[in-house]
């Protein structure tokens, strides 16, 4: 009996959630015939290095050539900026990449991989893509529970991989060098720890693991970094792994053949240059962060304690039911139901004037809200 396409398709890779990214500005002021603002997807609200501008300019002029496959250059830079072998950096279209490659090279049927509920929605995907079984252990007041999850990997013989991410996306909190330190002393070393360290230039906990350091002690580390945030070049997709030169070799094996295109090389390398723009980038987020924590809070909200360039509002049953009124103010920001926090919502930091519109169309939906309350129960 003949079989349709879709029906060879495995099952685990039918039964997949697609990513749902941010909705972008444009179709919303489209769609909406408002001018919006996007404080949805983390992204760094004073752009990119002038001097990756620059850089990018440069290298369009050379883009008839195919890019360095190697990416040599780029590679050999972040070696000397961590203090480690130039084979033991792996470069990647963002971290998403090769979050997806460490599953393929560990994970198949009758494998386990483990991760928090609660985190970055890539890393239950991965695992599930690979067949194998997926297990995720509840946080602790938005948290990762590093315990819980050591013991589901010792629960689990068959585990070959476990996804972090310090900062967490989406809750913005953080787990200091003990727990983590303590985590890798329990976990097997031939499990593969997946590091997502995406937004550790925002992080501002005492106490943060030196996660490079901790490699050099644990070689089933693997620690991802992106471009993406603190850098501004989220729309060039340029991430890159610290790991052992075996399994960065394996994951080499797998991946597309040039992944990095030369402009997002050539970018990428400027950026590292200007400290003076990541020192501006980190600044200017803690400032506006510990001021729209303040001014949510002041609106009778509750913010998560946030580690990062984004805070996680815990609203209550109302909460896409308000995504949804911003989202026509104008005000783009993320719901988290898909996520697995159907009563939250996620809001990236933005510059002043985008933090004080946010606050100002929060605070009149809210006081709508508050006023039929009132009537209601008159």
């Amino acid at each position: 009996m003949a079989h349709t396409i879709e029906e060879l398709i495995p099952e685990y890779i039918r039964g997949l959630p697609a990513y749902i990214p941010g909705r972008p500005i444009e179709e919303v002021e489209r769609e909406l015939k408002v001018h919006a603002i996007k404080l949805a997807s983390n992204e760094n609200p004073i752009g990119p290095s002038p001097k990756a501008v620059e850089a990018v300019k440069k290298a369009v002029a050379e883009s008839n050539r195919y890019p360095d496959g190697g990416t040599h250059l780029l590679r050999a830079k972040l070696a000397r900026l961590h203090g480690v072998a130039v084979d033991q950096i792996l470069m990647g279209l963002g971290s998403s990449e090769i979050i997806d490659l460490a599953a393929r090279i560990l994970l198949t049927r009758g494998k386990t991989g483990v991760t928090s509920h609660g985190s970055y929605a890539p890393f239950s995907l991965a695992i599930r893509a690979s067949g194998a079984e997926l297990v995720r252990m509840p946080q602790q007041e938005f948290a990762f529970d590093l315990r819980a999850i050591a013991d589901a990997v010792v629960a689990h013989p068959e585990t070959r991989i476990v996804y972090l991410a310090n900062p967490n996306n989406p809750t913005g909190t953080a787990f200091g060098v003990v727990e983590l330190q303590e985590f890798l002393r329990r976990v097997p070393a031939d499990v593969l720890v997946v590091l997502d360290e995406a937004y550790i230039h925002y992080a501002d906990r005492s106490h943060m693991p030196d996660s490079v350091q901790l490699f050099r002690e644990h070689k089933n580390l693997l620690i991802l970094r992106t471009f993406s945030k603190v850098y501004g070049l989220a729309g060039l997709r340029v991430g890159y792994a610290i790991g052992d030169t075996p399994v960065l070799e394996a994951m080499n094996r797998l991946r597309t053949p040039f992944n990095l295109t030369g402009v997002s090389q050539a970018a990428a390398i400027a950026a590292l240059d200007d400290a003076e723009h990541v020192n501006r980038s980190i600044q200017e987020n803690a400032i506006e962060r510990a001021r729209l924590t303040k001014g949510v809070s002041a609106l009778g909200l509750r913010p998560v304690r946030s580690h990062s360039n984004f805070i996680f509002i815990d609203i209550g049953p109302e909460a896409q039911e308000l995504c949804d009124e911003l989202l026509h103010e104008g005000v783009i920001v993320r719901p988290l139901g898909w996520m697995g926090f159907p009563e939250a919502m996620r809001v990236s930091v933005g510059v002043a004037a985008e933090n004080d519109k946010l606050l100002a169309v929060m605070g009149r939906l809210l006081g709508k809200r508050a006023g039929k309350s009132e009537m209601a129960s008159r």
